[in-house]
């Protein structure tokens, strides 16, 4: 229950529609059991005997045998029931039978028109605040995913987060109507049948309804049985989600090595599995209804008995008022029913709720502290001192004892073999990790103490692997900002070696690359994504292995594209191949987590034993 009261958080700012939709089913209730009630009047005009009665005779023929009965009831209560009963019945049967079947009809057509209108304005407003609440969720959890830090992505699979963010909330939707349309509808619809067939005669009733604490003490254990097995429906549903998305994404490795057979059985594997599972919860969820309704008709089965037995022997009953009663009673059947599944649809809402939730509740490792500090210019030196890292599900260091500084203006390259720390070294600085040792300092300010924003507003990244968006190549360079000049996007694209190529498509700058930059080449995309972060116009450029998996020729363009950058910008470089760093103002070399050497180019060329001279003669040794 703690999860549902937590879905419907989300409900609170639609509260005007919700009260609108409220009032809507209230007045849906009552037209639709006046619409029931009239049978009464319709059945007596109809088998009436002669053509006319006096006022006095019909309010004596209409008249309830509740009177002359013990009632359950407070006299007030059963009073006022009477005089309504008693004057809606002057109302409907004055005159002769004509005149009276004539308003009759005019009052069922009106009281039904009434309670469709409500119904309808009713589904509209309830489904507004259904979507709205599901919208302000799914925005809360995709906005606190970016809030989350990189281990946080590095540990979940991206098709597990999609499928909390659409396939659970699609089910947490469900809910929203459980618990306000059948927990006031179904029940306010139920009360006013019960009150029709309570006036007609509280014994049957009575009767009606000793079925009601068997249903429910069945419908209880069906509930949490649907809870157990719905958790595991939407982590199965995940688990599809995943092997979708990385089938499709690896979709030419698949191909390349003829891996379409095996790639369609693990999928088959796990939609069977879903499929048993959809099935198992379907035989649970399916069973309260049947159940409910055959012991509803045992209980209406004795009803007709009994009551036939008040009109046929005692006469206490008349035919007229036991089948207005039979329909009132029958007229609950279908809202205890539907409130049999209520129970089941908010247990498997608040299971899926329990997996979006499990986002919300992550808390953002990386975040600003309690008056952190504003950090708007980079105007000394980025310093590392005694810097240590490691992940949290590792105690081995990936970092260890860092010390070096970078001053403004300078170009400071790192080396060193595969799994040396290099990157990890520069997602330290941006905050993507925290040092679990040490501190990372921007003029002598420790990063931890300023803004995360404004840390990373100062800093452009070029990455090995490019990030681009199904969007047009002017949307890529100007990412994230609105309306900006088509001149500045043009001067940055020529820079960055991207202008000559991207004339030559068809539709320019307005051409859309596909997810992920796909319909270009690999060079393309790169310099795309170095005119993206020139229009940036950083103060501190990291380029991570940028130009490490392109041809010669992309590499050149791409190089060429760098060098600009790098004029007059302070710059830290990741290089495998050391002749695009030649000319760096320092040279780091990083082996298992340390710093082993540290020089210019020419400086570690000449030491002979050093790893640097060992990795230049690997690469030029022709």
């Amino acid at each position: 229950m703690k999860t549902y009261l937590r879905i419907l958080n989300f409900v609170k700012p639609y509260w005007k529609h919700l009260s609108i939709s409220i009032v809507c089913t209230i007045m849906f209730a009552v037209f639709n059991g006046l619409s029931i009630y009239l049978t009464i009047p319709l059945l007596e005009t109809l088998f009436q005997e002669g053509q006319t009665q006096s006022v006095q005779t019909k309010v004596q023929i209409t008249q309830s045998p509740v009177a002359n009965t013990t009632s359950v009831l407070p006299d007030w209560i059963t009073k006022f029931g009477q005089n309504l009963s008693n004057s809606f019945n002057n109302f409907v049967l004055q005159g002769d039978k004509l005149d009276s079947l004539l308003r009759v009809c005019f009052l069922v057509v009106a009281a039904f028109l009434l309670k469709n209108i409500f119904g309808y304005l009713q589904a509209y407003f309830l489904s507004y605040v259904e979507e709205g609440s599901m919208k302000d969720l799914r925005n809360a959890a995709y906005k606190h995913l970016h809030q989350l830090p990189m281990s946080y992505f590095k540990q979940e699979r991206v098709g597990n987060l999609i499928s909390r963010i659409t396939n659970d909330v699609n089910v947490v939707q469900s809910s929203i109507s459980a618990g306000f349309l059948n927990l006031i509808r179904e029940p306010l619809t139920i009360i006013v049948f019960i009150g029709i067939a309570v006036s007609i005669s509280w014994k049957l009733t009575l009767l009606a309804f000793i079925v009601l604490p068997f249903s429910m003490l069945i419908i209880a254990g069906i509930g949490l049985k649907l809870r157990k097995h719905s958790t595991a429906i939407q982590a199965k549903m995940a688990d599809i989600t995943s092997i979708l998305q990385e089938t499709i994404s690896g979709v030419k490795i698949v191909k390349a090595f003829g891996m379409e057979g095996y790639e369609n059985n693990k999928f088959k594997r796990e939609t069977y599995s879903y499929f048993r599972m959809m099935l198992r919860i379907v035989r649970i969820r399916n069973s309260s209804s049947p159940i409910t309704e055959f012991l509803s008709v045992i209980v209406g089965a004795v009803i007709i008995y009994y009551g036939g037995v008040l009109v046929l022997q005692s006469h206490t009953l008349k035919a007229a008022e036991f089948m207005g009663f039979l329909l009132a009673i029958f007229q609950t059947m279908p809202p205890i029913k539907e409130l049999s599944t209520v129970n089941n649809r908010i247990q498997e809402s608040s299971a899926a709720g329990d997996r979006i939730f499990e986002i919300l509740d992550t808390e953002p490792a990386i975040k600003d502290i309690d008056n952190a500090g504003e950090l708007k210019t980079f105007t000394n030196a980025l310093a590392f001192k005694h810097l240590s890292f490691h992940y949290d599900d590792s105690d081995d260091l990936i970092l260890d004892d860092i010390n070096f500084e970078v001053r403004k203006g300078e170009i400071v390259a790192l080396v060193g073999p595969s799994g040396g720390g290099k990157s990890t070294l520069v997602d330290l600085i941006p905050r993507f990790y925290d040092p679990t040792g040490g501190q990372i300092l921007v003029d002598g300010i420790d990063t931890k103490k300023v803004k995360v924003q404004d840390l990373r507003a100062l800093m452009g990244i070029v990455t090995q692997e490019t990030i681009l968006f199904n969007e047009s190549i002017k949307n890529n360079i100007a990412y994230g900002l609105d309306n900006y000049p088509v001149d500045k996007i043009i001067e940055a694209a020529k820079t960055a070696n991207a202008h000559n190529f991207i004339m030559e498509l068809p539709d320019g700058y307005e051409t859309v690359i596909g997810e992920r930059g796909l319909k270009i080449s690999g060079g393309q995309r790169q310099r795309i994504s170095i005119a993206r972060a020139i229009l940036k116009n950083p103060q501190l450029m990291i380029f991570d292995e940028a130009t490490s998996a392109l041809d010669n020729e992309s590499e050149l363009l791409v190089q060429e594209a760098i060098e600009r950058m790098m004029i007059n910008r302070t710059s830290i470089v990741i290089a495998h191949r050391l002749s695009t760093i030649r000319n760096a103002t320092r040279i780091i070399v990083l082996d298992k987590g340390k710093i082993i050497q540290t020089g210019t180019h020419e400086e570690l060329i000449r030491d002979e034993n050093g790893l640097y001279n060992k990795f230049y003669e690997m690469q030029f040794r022709d």
